[in-house]
C-alpha cells in the first residue's frame, strides 16, 4: 500500500507515519506538511505544500496512492476565529478529498475527527459543528471507501516538542484515571495510528467509528 499522511507535526499524524513506516504492508508513505519533518526513512516521501486550499502545485504527488490518513487538525482553542478554525478542518480537508479523488477515484480516504462530533451541525460548540459538517461533506463525496474517525481523549505516547501547559495534567494524571474510569473515552497515539491503519486494509463494521468502536477492533484482532 502507497499512504498518504497529513498533520505529520501533530500527536496523531506524527505517529501514523511513525507506525506506517515500520508496518511491512505500507510500501511508501508521502507526508504532506507545511515545512519539513524530522522522520527520515526510506519509504518516506515529504511533500512540501504552502497552501492547503490548493494542491495543483503537488498534483503529481497524489498519484499511485491507495489511501490517506487525514490527520491535520488544530484545537479550537488555538485559532484566532471560528473562521479560522473552520477553513483549517472543512476547508483544507474537503479541497484535499477532492484533489485525491480526481487522480485516484479509488483512494481510500480517513478523515481524524473526533469524539463528540455533531452530524446535525446544529451544537453550540465549534469543534463539534464543524467537525459534523466535515464529516457530512466527505460522506456526500464519490469516494470508494471512507472511514470517519472519531477518538476520545488522545493520550500522546512520544513526547510533544512543545506541549500546552494543561497536557502537564491530562498525560501523567487525568488520561491514565480515564483509562481506569471510562475506558472507552480514551486511547493512546500508538492505539490510535496503528488501528486506523489496520482499518485501511480491513473493512470495518461502519464508516463511522467512534472510540468505543476503535477500542473494540483493537481487543478484537488483538492490536498491540
Amino acid at each position: 500500500m502507497n499512504l498518504i499522511i497529513t498533520g505529520v507535526t501533530g500527536v496523531v499524524g506524527s505517529e501514523a507515519v511513525r507506525q506506517a513506516l515500520i508496518d511491512p504492508r505500507i510500501t511508501h508513505v508521502t507526508a504532506i506538511s507545511r515545512r519539513p519533518i524530522s522522520f527520515h526513512h526510506e519509504k518516506l516521501r515529504v511533500v512540501i505544500i504552502k497552501d492547503f486550499l490548493d494542491y495543483t502545485p503537488i498534483i503529481n504527488d497524489l498519484k499511485n496512492h491507495d489511501a490517506c490518513l487525514w490527520c491535520l487538525g488544530i484545537s479550537q482553542n488555538q485559532v484566532k476565529s471560528d473562521e479560522e478554525y473552520h477553513t483549517i478542518t472543512y476547508d483544507y480537508a474537503i479541497a484535499a478529498a477532492n484533489a485525491m479523488h480526481s487522480v485516484n477515484p479509488n483512494i481510500i480516504f480517513g478523515f481524524v475527527s473526533g469524539m463528540g462530533a455533531d452530524s446535525t451541525e446544529k451544537s453550540k460548540t465549534l469543534f463539534a459543528r464543524v467537525k459534523g459538517k466535515t464529516e457530512n461533506a466527505l460522506l456526500k463525496l464519490p469516494l470508494k471507501k471512507l472511514y470517519l474517525f472519531r477518538p476520545g481523549g488522545i493520550q500522546p505516547i512520544q513526547k510533544k516538542e512543545n506541549p500546552m501547559w494543561y497536557e502537564y495534567i491530562l498525560n501523567p494524571i487525568v488520561f491514565p484515571m480515564m483509562k481506569l474510569v471510562v475506558p472507552n473515552m480514551v486511547i493512546t497515539s500508538v492505539e490510535l495510528a496503528k488501528v486506523m491503519i489496520h482499518t485501511l486494509f480491513n473493512d470495518a463494521p461502519t464508516t463511522l467509528l467512534e472510540n468505543k468502536d476503535l477500542r473494540n477492533i483493537i481487543h478484537k484482532f488483538n492490536i498491540q
